[in-house]
């Protein structure tokens, strides 16, 4: 990638250089900021050629349920509003102490006055032969992921070795994108430095739910291949394949800069208390030093460390830093597992610990000398952050032990904490709320009262608190409520029905994240209120699930409405329309001779020509479909879907095939969209037109996708809607070719597919989300755009099936639209 530079106007002030743009470094310049806004001339260099991002957020961007832009913390913008110069893509070599200038690998030399080495932590990469093959790599940054992400897309089977934090986030990333995954971990039970054996199982038991392989005590002998990656052998003689090997097996300070300029290096850089190294020029931050003997690998220590550096660079005279306790969550959608503190054990101490099997919860808390020495949750960590407050703040709690494993709903003094808003409320200030990015109660307090928050986003956007993984929100929206009194409306989340409170974006990413197949999997996952769901729901999930696994999840016809379980649609009278398809509103002789033959035999009362190009018959007896769509089926016809959430008509003009205006073949392309399309189940009914030149006589600018022919092309329109809320189409793109007009269609549908709620039509959809967000996916994004459509090709293969065939008469389908006999 290109390297990124932001030049500000230059400056006499003192010059502060950072080498590593990372979340220590670049924290300490905002806290800097913050204090200190003119006081220094500020130059930062980055190894990778980005801005300033969410390190701990790699694991959701593996998965799939964060893009790039989404971590981002810092974006060009704020490096040029703050006048601070970025070199990104270009790492400091060399740090020349006795001239005090930095030299970056392409040359450049940079003077300082004061320098901040923030150079982080390197992955562990155990010695053993076939380290180095190529398909082996480290989880540390976005190279990292892009290199998994491109082995996930060939598919096969990844090894990940190291079942703590890091490994454990990538296996379930490397799952939900498709390969087999298997865990290697040497020690008796995963994070067995942040849970005990008893919560490491239960971890494990979900992982191996999830479809993942665990092997504990997997001493890794070698990794097996000769010009690449093929497999894992362990010291117990068992050989693993592998396309991939992620080495998860730890991290050690980055201290290579700081010891090739002669300052004090131990495991880490040596700093005091005030983040100084041996030189009073140079100071250190992060995962690359070491303070009192500690090194530490967590981010709440940095932005600690972070704090402190930036008094000192202010010229503040406060108290330095005396190091951290530090807790741990996995960041692994939909497995909550939360520890701070030691949960050793030991002389002294007494554990309390709750088990609920049935509910998968696992509590455990260890209290020395009446307080709280450490903490395990798994399964239920809501009250994580209010132990972790009483183990920081040293407590006494034994006036709380008889319900204090209960959470603070019963374990508050006073008992007013069974209020949520009351629990936040008595948490003090230096409480910390969001533990990505290091944000305390006070400091969200003091952004709602002083700049006038009054919303979630608000909050996020001015203190980062909620803004990464989201498990914090809920403090953060108590904070809000706490603060803000009777003037704080929450921003409501629509449940997708009363069976659940979640709505229909969370039910789909869980599905996806956590591979639920089935309707049950889902509700029992999920926590559904109801044992069977209800008409609103059930339908929505059969969706969501055949739209995520196409091929594997077996369609649930009692969970359709019922024209799509008959395959017709219901009159008033209790007859039902059957509806033919047309491809492209065209037909011929044999077909309509065909349609007569059935009007006349079945005595259907009413033929109509319908909007879409096709023709009706109203009027048919329940018992008789099946007959009537075999004879259809002979005349080479199939369903015409007019009575579904999928595909209904391609309607078209003659186009140049026969007018005299027309600039292109609007009748074969609307064959061959329809062909294409036909079959697919999408949330809402899906319309589509073509029409031959820019008189638009098809009506294409109505349509959910639309056509229009111009002499250079297509023009391609989407979310038009021609019902009781008249909407015109928005210009997604002007195209050349047919093969486009094919593939941005099948990249749309299935965009809307995977995005769109439930009985959403493309109209409100897009109002919802922006057109942005359509043409970012879609337009701007070629590679994005053909996979869309390879997916949606995929399931076409496994949806293109004529439901009338199925249900022929003599078939077991057709039994049951049979009338109940009459009994005398």
């Amino acid at each position: 990638m290109t390297p990124i530079s932001i030049q500000p106007a230059p400056s006499a002030r003192p010059r502060l250089v950072v080498i590593g743009n990372g979340m220590a470094g670049i924290r300490a310049v905002e806290e800097l900021l913050q204090r200190a806004p003119d006081r220094y001339e500020i130059t930062v260099f980055g190894a990778e050629p980005r801005v300033n991002y969410n390190r701990i957020m790699l694991s959701p961007l593996l998965s799939g349920e964060k893009t790039f832009d989404e971590i981002v913390i810092n974006d060009l913008d704020w490096y040029a509003t703050n006048g601070v110069r970025l070199v990104a893509g270009d790492a400091i070599e060399r740090i020349d102490r006795e001239r005090q200038v930095v030299v970056a690998k392409s040359g450049l030399e940079t003077p300082y006055d004061r320098l901040l080495i923030a150079t982080g932590s390197m992955p562990i990469v155990i010695p053993i032969p076939g380290a180095r093959l190529p398909g082996v790599v480290t989880f540390r940054d976005v190279d990292d992921v892009d290199a998994m992400l491109a082995a996930s897309a060939k598919g096969g089977h990844a090894v990940v070795i190291g079942g703590g934090l890091l490994g454990l986030e990538a296996a379930v990333g490397l799952k939900a994108r498709g390969m087999e995954v298997t865990v290697l971990h040497l020690a008796g039970h995963l994070m067995e430095r942040q849970l005990d054996p008893s919560a490491g199982h239960l971890l494990a038991k979900e992982l191996e739910r999830r479809g993942l392989t665990v092997l504990t005590r997997a001493d890794t002998a070698a990794i097996l291949g000769d010009t690449h990656v093929t497999g894992v052998a362990l010291k117990d003689d068992t050989n693993l394949p592998a396309d991939l090997v992620v080495m998860a097996v730890g991290i050690r300070p980055d201290t290579r800069l700081a010891a090739a300029a002669g300052l004090e290096v131990g495991r880490g850089i040596m700093v005091d208390d005030h983040m100084v190294t041996n030189d009073p020029a140079i100071t250190a931050v992060g995962e690359c030093v070491q303070h009192r003997g500690n090194c530490y690998g967590l981010v709440q220590p940095l932005f600690d460390m972070a704090k402190v550096l930036a008094d000192h660079l202010a010229g503040k005279q406060v108290a330095g830093y005396a190091g951290s306790v530090t807790s741990t969550k996995l960041k692994v959608t939909g497995v909550d597992v939360f520890s701070a503190g030691d949960f050793s054990g030991g002389p002294g101490t007494e554990d309390i610990v709750f088990r609920d099997a049935g509910r998968g919860v696992y509590k455990r808390i260890v209290l020395a000398d009446g307080r709280i020495k450490g903490a395990v949750m798994y399964g239920d960590t809501a009250d994580g952050a209010w132990y972790f407050q009483l183990l920081k703040a040293g407590e006494d709690v034994s006036g709380l032990r008889d319900t204090l494993i209960f959470g603070q709903g019963y374990g508050a003094k006073e008992g007013g904490a069974a209020n949520p808003t009351a629990a936040v409320a008595a948490l003090p200030d230096t409480a910390e709320i969001c533990g990505c990015n290091g944000v305390c109660k006070g400091t969200i307090v003091k952004a709602i009262t002083e700049k006038g928050l009054t919303t979630l986003d608000q909050v996020k956007a001015t203190t980062k608190a909620s803004a990464s993984c989201g498990s914090c929100t809920g403090l953060v929206e108590g904070l809000l409520a706490h603060t803000l009194g009777g003037e704080y409306e929450a921003a409501g989340v629509k449940p997708m029905c009363k069976c659940t409170d979640h709505d229909h974006d969370t039910v789909r990413r869980l599905i996806r994240v956590q591979e639920l197949k089935s309707i049950p999997a889902v509700m029992q996952a999920l926590e559904w209120k109801t044992p069977d769901g209800c008409h609103s729901c059930r339908p929505a999930l059969n969706f969501y699930l055949l739209a995520n696994w196409p091929g594997e999840y077996q369609d649930h016809a009692a969970s359709r409405f019922v024209n799509e379980r008959v395959h017709a649609n219901i009159q008033k009278n209790g007859t039902y329309s059957v509806v033919p398809r047309m491809w492209g509103g065209l037909t011929n002789a044999k077909e309509l001779r065909a349609i007569a033959d059935v009007v006349d035999k079945f005595d259907i009362p009413t033929v109509k020509v319908t909007g879409g190009q096709r023709i009706d018959l109203l009027g048919i007896k329940k018992q008789d479909l099946p007959a009537v769509w075999a004879d259809l089926n002979a005349a080479g016809m199939v369903s015409g879907h007019a009575y579904g959430k999928s595909l209904r008509t391609v309607k078209t003009c003659v186009g140049s095939e026969w007018c005299r205006f027309g600039t292109q073949a609007a009748m074969k392309i609307g064959v061959d969209l329809e062909r294409m399309t036909w079959g697919s189940w999408t949330p809402h009914k899906f319309k589509m037109a073509v029409s031959g030149c820019p008189r638009n006589c098809a009506e294409a600018t109505i349509k959910d996708y639309g056509v229009v022919a111009t002499d250079g092309g297509f023009d391609l329109y989407v979310g038009g809607n021609g019902g009781i809320k008249l909407r015109g189409c928005d210009l997604l793109a002007k195209v050349t070719t047919e093969a486009e007009v094919h593939e941005y269609c099948g990249a749309f549908m299935q965009l809307y597919r995977e995005e769109a709620h439930y009985l959403e039509r493309t109209a409100p959809w897009i109002e919802r989300v922006g057109l942005d967000f359509v043409k970012t996916r879609i337009v701007d994004d070629a590679d994005n755009r053909r996979t869309l459509h390879e997916r949606f090709l995929l399931s076409q293969r496994h949806a293109q099936v004529d439901p009338w065939a199925e249900r022929a008469p003599g078939t077991t389908a057709a039994r049951d639209f049979q009338a109940l006999a009459t009994v005398e």
